[in-house]
């Protein structure tokens, strides 16, 4: 599969590093991704938000943002994935479920931008929800992946 780094630069909330790189290991494989090198950084508000007005200009925080590091088509798949740990938080509390489930749908949903899926129309969106769907059930997670409005 190759490596998986973990960041957590932030204390407010734990984060279960062996579900992660098992979802990573997951979805890798799902999608066909043989080798790859991909970090994950689980941080707080600020720093997030910071991180979304700077690079996509969007004035909030946000659940996760991705960042493909390897060229399109390359035989190694790099990337990092910065993680608004507070926002899975704040969404696990008030949609009552839990916080590593939240955290992992946001890898989810992050790795499949890395894999070159998108969500900006309707139809991608459908598309990314249902994969974020079976993957979360392969890793014996509830279905937590938003549902279209």
């Amino acid at each position: 599969m190759g490596k998986v780094s973990i960041a957590c630069p932030q204390e407010i909330v734990p984060v279960d590093r062996k579900q992660m790189r098992e979802a990573v290991r997951v979805v890798l494989e799902g999608e066909g991704v043989a080798d790859a090198e991909i970090s994950l950084a689980f941080v707080d508000d600020p720093t997030i938000h910071r991180l979304n007005m700077r690079f996509l200009q969007h004035d909030e925080p946000t659940d996760v943002l991705s960042f493909p590091l390897s060229e399109p088509k390359s035989k190694k798949l790099c990337g990092e994935l910065v993680i608004g740990a507070e926002v899975a938080l704040a969404q696990a509390t008030e949609r009552g479920h839990d916080v590593q489930a939240e955290l992992t749908l946001y890898v989810i949903h992050g790795l499949l931008h890395l894999c070159g899926h998108d969500d900006h129309d309707d139809d991608e969106a459908q598309l990314m929800r249902e994969r974020e769907r079976r993957y979360l059930a392969v890793l014996q997670l509830p279905d937590i992946s938003p549902r279209p409005e």
